[in-house]
């Protein structure tokens, strides 16, 4: 029988609210890692890896980066593979790879055993509990099958408290506790109720992301759920990562979210350039609107990729490189910009770094795209400490629609 109690006063990690307007929340996450010196602000992201790295970056070149996330998010499906390796090791993956850990349970078929074995030999800081996540917002679905989704991730959740308390290793992790239920608001409510009655240190909200066309009944299930869950614990979710997206969900009480959105971008040749300083500098501001009207003379063209099938991924928030029109554009990425590349590079070099295949233009757009993602969540906060968070969202939202 598991030990409620016992299990609540393991749980290390305190979040510490400091203002919630219209659902918004703004605060700290303290005591994270396992020598709990460290903090983490919300509304925030994971630093994206792949196998414990930053893609692209090395140990160096990430700590150039300004603003990086205290906490970095490892998919099980990477490190599986590798557990026995890490089972002699000894001392957790966080001590191999040098970061603090939140490990996520990739798509891989294990049991609850296995599953908890594997954590017993990553000993992150946080990890998700093992559910089923077969279902969706974006499946048409079953009652009966989302109501089997939901019993089965409350089951796997019971096992592995029940097994974390069986491990001494495990006792210093906090478990997190993983929102299912598709697209049925009833299922939905009941997952968040009676997981919240289990000792989970927060909370992931599985299965929001989607097509644009169901953002509203998204929405519309997320602040439902966030209603249902404790304060004191933070909600992460899991797919979100635009950021037109990740303010709607800010506004509906999200708390984290992954960074995969800067890797996506990276991937596709392409650099962060969507303003995020709803209050420029007056002398910044001619050079700003000159950088805006450049991006939306931009939007034509994108629009034409998607509508012909062509790279449909390319978003208003970026511009892509490989263009032939940057062959000689000597501006840097982002006019105002303080990541390495922009400071010692030009939208030219990248362009021939990228039509020459050299491997120096993943890491160049990767500091960028990191560091200016970094940026725009360091720009939610002030935003929500001097209650601008509206001028903020229209900006994002006015450069979303192009």
């Amino acid at each position: 029988m598991v030990c409620w109690q016992d299990l609540e006063e393991s749980l290390r990690m305190k979040l510490s609210l400091t203002k919630i307007v219209n659902g918004c929340r703004l605060g700290k996450i303290k005591n994270l890692g396992k020598t709990r010196d460290h903090t983490m602000d919300i509304p925030g992201c994971l630093l994206y890896t792949k196998t414990g790295s930053a893609p692209h970056l090395t140990h160096h070149t990430l700590h150039n980066i300004h603003g990086v996330p205290a906490m970095a998010q490892l998919t099980l499906s990477s490190l599986a593979e590798h557990h026995e390796v890490l089972t002699e090791y000894k001392e957790g993956v966080g001590k191999f790879i040098s970061v603090s850990v939140w490990s996520v349970a990739g798509r891989v078929e294990m049991t609850v055993s296995k599953f908890m074995a594997i954590q017993q030999a990553l000993q992150p800081d946080w990890f998700q509990c093992l559910s089923d996540g077969e279902v969706s917002c974006k499946e048409a679905t079953s009652i009966k099958r989302v109501r089997k989704s939901v019993d089965r991730s409350l089951l796997f959740l019971d096992n592995c408290l029940r097994l974390q308390e069986e491990s001494e290793v495990l006792q210093k992790s906090v478990i997190i506790g993983v929102i299912e239920g598709g697209d049925v608001m009833e299922e939905r409510l009941r997952s968040a109720r009676e997981t919240a009655k289990r000792p989970v240190g927060g909370f992931l909200l599985d299965g929001f992301q989607g097509n644009p066309t169901t953002l509203e009944t998204r929405l519309c299930l997320l602040s439902s759920v966030t209603a249902e869950l404790p304060e004191d614990k933070p909600r992460l979710i899991s797919g979100v990562s635009r950021p037109d997206e990740v303010l709607e969900c800010i506004e509906r009480g999200v708390d984290l979210f992954e960074s995969f959105f800067p890797y996506q971008v990276t991937e596709r040749g392409c650099a962060l350039t969507f303003r995020f300083d709803y209050q420029p500098n007056p002398e910044e501001t001619l050079l700003q609107q000159n950088g805006t009207q450049e991006e939306i003379k931009c939007m034509d063209q994108i629009k034409k990729i998607e509508t012909t099938g062509c790279n449909q991924e390319i978003t208003s928030f970026e511009i892509n490189l490989k263009e032939k029109k940057y062959q000689e554009d000597f501006n840097p990425l982002v006019r105002g910009c303080s990541c390495y590349c922009c400071k010692n590079h030009t939208r030219a070099y990248i362009h021939h770094l990228l039509v020459t295949n050299e491997l120096l233009a993943g890491v160049l757009l990767m500091m960028h795209n990191f560091e200016h993602y970094f940026g725009f969540f360091h720009s939610i906060r002030e935003a929500l400490k001097s209650d601008k968070l509206a001028q903020l969202k229209e900006l994002i939202h006015r450069q979303a629609s192009g």
